[in-house]
């Protein structure tokens, strides 16, 4: 789900990227803002940082006397993207598994479609695996697959820092493939 949010976040300039006469300009602030939301990257509660929509106040610096750094409250909105259990979304096959579909939904990089989660298809193996509806609808690798949201999990560990995980399932009306490999509707 995609919504807006106010936040607040300190944000902190050092000594030395200051003026002769203490001073740092609003659009350095902002991008240490913008640098800092990169690196954080998502927040298990509200989701993905997607973009920020618009400053709100840029608030009076506070110096820290033993370091001299400065550091600046930003009241800014953004745009956010949070997951939930039931909600229909589309993402791109990234590999195709004998136990299901490994997709690609916006930010979220780990969404798992079991084969078990895919009534009526069945893998086929070749040199493209594929999965193969009964009507001949393809779930290959580059599909654009329209799902259901079957679980989220936050993961935070050192190999994926910061990261929602996905189940999808198909067992649901106008679920399966969208458009093809080579981008055609189907």
């Amino acid at each position: 789900m995609f919504y807006e949010v106010e936040l607040l976040r300190e944000v902190a300039v050092l000594a030395e990227n200051l003026d002769r006469d203490k001073l740092v300009s609003s659009r350095f602030i902002v991008t240490r803002l913008l640098e800092g939301l990169l690196s954080e990257k998502a927040d298990e509660d509200l989701g993905y940082f997607l973009a920020v929509t618009g400053i709100k106040r840029i608030g009076k610096g506070e110096v820290v006397h033993s370091s001299g750094d400065v550091f600046f409250p930003v009241v800014f909105n953004c745009r956010m993207f949070l997951p939930h259990k039931g909600e229909i979304l589309e993402g791109v096959v990234d590999h195709v598994h004998r136990l299901g579909v490994f997709l690609r939904c916006g930010p979220v990089k780990y969404v798992f479609l079991s084969a078990r989660k895919m009534p009526n298809y069945r893998y086929v193996v070749g040199e493209k695996p594929v999965f193969l509806h009964d009507d001949l609808a393809r779930i290959e690798k580059d599909v654009v697959v329209r799902f259901e949201v079957f679980g989220v999990r936050w993961m935070r560990r050192e190999d994926i820092t910061k990261e929602f995980m996905m189940l999808a399932t198909l067992q649901g009306d106008l679920l399966g493939p969208v458009t093809g490999p080579d981008g055609l509707d189907l």
